[in-house]
């Protein structure tokens, strides 16, 4: 098999290692038949795959079909070739790392975070800074060495970072959940262009999350950091901990 003998060498898994099995789903604009079946399965050929096979074929609103499909690639990706920014940090535990601060910063560190813009969803940005935090990780309001500060939904840009700034914020938290027509990269991009405005962008730490925020695209946009749907409070809490020491004192992330 191409894995066993080059492990570096990733192909698709379904049934057996290396078998290239994908299942996808679409909806095309046809009613269910046996014609619009067979016109799914040439879609999925046009997409690289062989040995087609459709397991689901459902009515969808409308005159619209619903598939789910199998099929077989023979592409392979060289993942020694794959380079791509993740935040890398040793993490502490909460009592652990409020004793950090305490020592290498000796003060509480000073977090604003909202969902800017027209998102109204708050599950994101309270499960980061809320007490309560989600799934056993407690949020920022928990440390004792961090003063958080959370206003929740549909904050403009422009307000949210008057009050950061007004109120010294060392870190700014920005959720975007929302990401219809890309609704979220329009927005992060008008807040940092106005972090640049007001001069924060480069001093304050601004970090960007989401369902569709990874590292990569949250440097691209001109952020710190991005954290996605598996990150949890105490990650986020050890990041900024970490940066914020290494913009003041030279203390690096590790």
């Amino acid at each position: 098999m191409t894995h066993e003998k080059h492990p570096h060498l990733l192909r698709p898994y379904g049934d057996r290692l290396d078998d290239g099995i994908v299942q996808t789903a679409f909806v095309l604009p046809i009613p269910p038949s046996e014609k619009a079946k067979e016109a799914a399965r040439e879609l999925m050929r046009k997409m690289g795959f062989f040995d087609t096979k459709i397991a689901t074929m459902e009515k969808a609103a409308g005159h619209y079909s619903f598939f789910i499909g199998y099929g077989r690639l023979q592409h392979t990706i060289d993942f020694a070739t794959i380079n791509i920014p993740e935040v890398v940090i040793d993490k502490l535990s909460r009592p652990a790392l409020n004793q950090w601060i305490e020592e290498n910063i000796g003060r509480p560190i000073v977090v604003y975070g909202a969902c800017t813009g027209t998102d109204s969803h708050t599950v994101g940005i309270d499960a980061i800074m809320n007490m309560k935090g989600f799934d056993g990780d407690y949020g920022l309001e928990r440390y004792s060495m961090f003063e958080a500060h959370n206003l929740g939904a549909q904050i403009p840009n422009e307000v949210f970072l008057d009050r950061a700034k007004a109120g010294r914020a060392d870190a700014i938290l920005i959720s975007q959940v929302v990401t219809q027509r890309d609704i979220h990269i329009d927005n992060a991009r008008h807040f940092i262009a106005h972090a640049k405005e007001m001069g924060i962008h480069g001093k304050t730490i601004l970090v960007l999350g989401g369902p569709r925020i990874d590292h990569k695209l949250a440097l691209e946009l001109g952020f710190d950091a991005g954290f996605g749907p598996e990150s949890r409070a105490s990650d986020v809490a050890n990041f900024v901990a970490k940066l914020l020491a290494q913009r003041l004192m030279g203390i690096g992330l590790e």
